[in-house]
């Protein structure tokens, strides 16, 4: 069972107009979203919820995408793209598009994960992305991802989500006594030092050989792979029959402490994944919003993405530098004014004027000043938690925002009545990145970078602001709504 720890949250943070506490909705969203396989499911359950039809990648879209409908597609159930067509949409027009991404640094379960040493059961792991990983001590840590098992009615090989949710795994600090420098400087080996304890070692517990005369297998059983334990909380979560029933996994940690809202006013939310379920929430909200507001005299399209591995450079089938995004776009410039498709698609000339046309927020979460920390940050540039959307501005690139996409944010966030927040790195400090260079050079479509302020960014529990969601749903379907009316009056 889910463990939601949930307070009362003042007025000024519930969303007034929609009816929808967005705090409170938040916390649930991220206490069920523990993989990027779950925050993709969560994102599905609330497009049905709104009427929108899935399409499949592997099928044609002929004839199944027509003016005002609302659709979504998946691909390997951790990015997703939804969209809601207008009324007045003919190839060339404008797409209003967001962006996000499902994944968070994390660690995950090794291919062979049976480690045993001094009598304890430990678990291999490895890390994803640039986390901040000594906030992973003595932390509590459960398991949750996808596992394909065979269907024994069809025999296909499905995938099943899997969330252990209980208290498994912990990796140890070393006491203080036996490490008198420990708080000067907390230097640890991620291979050998990162590797948490999941129980006490059974008695001639081996990592051994197949057994002879089994049936031969390219690959070592999983359960010669892995510790036989947590293969058995799996097999009870999935109703299985028995661990042979596994073929495979793909299974990360996380920590077990619920998301929360805290602060003295529950001002903050506290949770690991706010780089960057927040902008997968929110878009997620704002799109459902807007879909069907004057939708009949819409010109253009509103489409949310979502993508997997933003952690790791986005280079993957699924990730902002696959061909996930412009496969949607030709596919939706190569719809005919009636909303139909057929066999002798529209001239491509049609996707290059709907890129010129269309404009990306690139949203991911921004660096909130840190109290204790102040002197990081460029003096003028200090973001804080609850002050509204940040734009990030870099003149390297890193961030893509330039003037007429300030112009633009800044008139959308005028009428919505947004409040907005600059940042820009210190000359003496490295700059991260978002998928908006990668999506604005492989597309051509104008971007801009913006996101919520956290602190304790990358770390297993991060800190953002609660009265910050509402702010940027408002300001996401004011883009959606408003954009291609207001896109024709900023001239470059």
């Amino acid at each position: 069972m889910l463990r939601i720890h949930l307070r009362k949250v003042s007025t000024m943070q519930t969303a007034v107009k929609s009816g929808v506490n967005y705090p409170q909705e938040f916390v649930k969203f991220l206490n069920s979203s523990h993989s990027p396989y779950h925050v993709v499911h969560n994102m599905k359950e609330h497009l049905l919820d709104h009427d929108f039809i899935e399409l499949d990648e592997r099928e044609s879209w002929n004839g199944k995408v027509t003016h005002k409908g609302k659709y979504f597609v998946t691909r390997n159930n951790s990015s997703i793209i939804a969209f809601s067509v207008g009324g007045k949409w003919k190839p060339g027009n404008p797409i209003a598009i967001t962006g996000a991404h499902t994944d968070s640094p994390t660690l995950r379960i090794k291919p062979i994960s049976k480690r045993s040493n001094e009598k304890y059961a430990q678990i291999g792991v490895e890390t994803y992305g640039g986390g901040i990983w000594h906030s992973w001590f003595d932390s509590d840590l459960s398991i949750a991802g996808r596992v394909f098992i065979q269907d024994k009615t069809t025999g296909k090989s499905v995938s099943k989500l899997v969330d252990l949710n209980k208290p498994l795994l912990k990796i140890p600090t070393l006491a203080i006594h036996l490490d008198r420098d420990v708080n000067q400087k907390f230097v640890f080996n991620k291979e050998t030092q990162l590797l948490p304890i999941a129980g006490l070692a059974k008695n001639g517990e081996q990592s051994g050989e197949a057994k002879k005369n089994e049936e031969f297998s390219s690959i070592k059983a999983i359960v010669e792979r892995h510790n036989e334990d947590i293969l058995k909380l799996i097999v009870k979560d999935l109703s299985l029959e028995s661990e042979a029933d596994i073929e495979d996994f793909e299974l990360i940690l996380y920590d077990y402490a619920a998301s929360t809202l805290g602060g003295l006013n529950d001002e903050f939310i506290f949770s690991g994944r706010l780089d960057n379920l927040t902008s997968c929430f929110t878009s997620l909200h704002a799109l459902a919003l807007a879909a069907d507001t004057e939708i009949e005299e819409e010109e253009g399209i509103r489409l949310m993405a979502s993508f997997d591995h933003e952690e790791i450079g986005s280079s993957s089938a699924q990730g902002a530098d696959s061909n996930f995004l412009p496969n949607v776009l030709e596919r939706l410039s190569s719809l005919k004014a009636d909303g139909t498709d057929d066999s002798n698609p529209l001239p491509r000339s049609y996707i290059l004027e709907t890129s010129a046309k269309s404009f990306f927020l690139s949203s991911d979460v921004a660096h909130a000043v840190h109290p204790n920390y102040a002197g990081k940050y460029e003096s003028q540039h200090k973001p804080i938690i609850g002050g509204g959307p940040v734009i990030k501005i870099n003149a390297n690139q890193r961030y893509m925002t330039n003037s007429p996409g300030m112009v633009l944010v800044k008139k959308l966030a005028d009428k919505a009545k947004v409040p907005l927040q600059l940042f820009v790195v210190a000359n003496d400090s490295p700059c991260g990145s978002t998928i908006g260079p990668i999506l604005a050079s492989k597309t051509g479509i104008r971007t801009l970078d913006l996101g919520n302020p956290i602190l304790s960014m990358h770390s297993i529990r991060e800190t953002g602001g609660s009265a910050d969601l509402e702010l940027q749903i408002k300001l996401f379907k004011e883009f959606f709504e408003k954009f291609s009316s207001i896109e024709p009056q900023i001239v470059v």
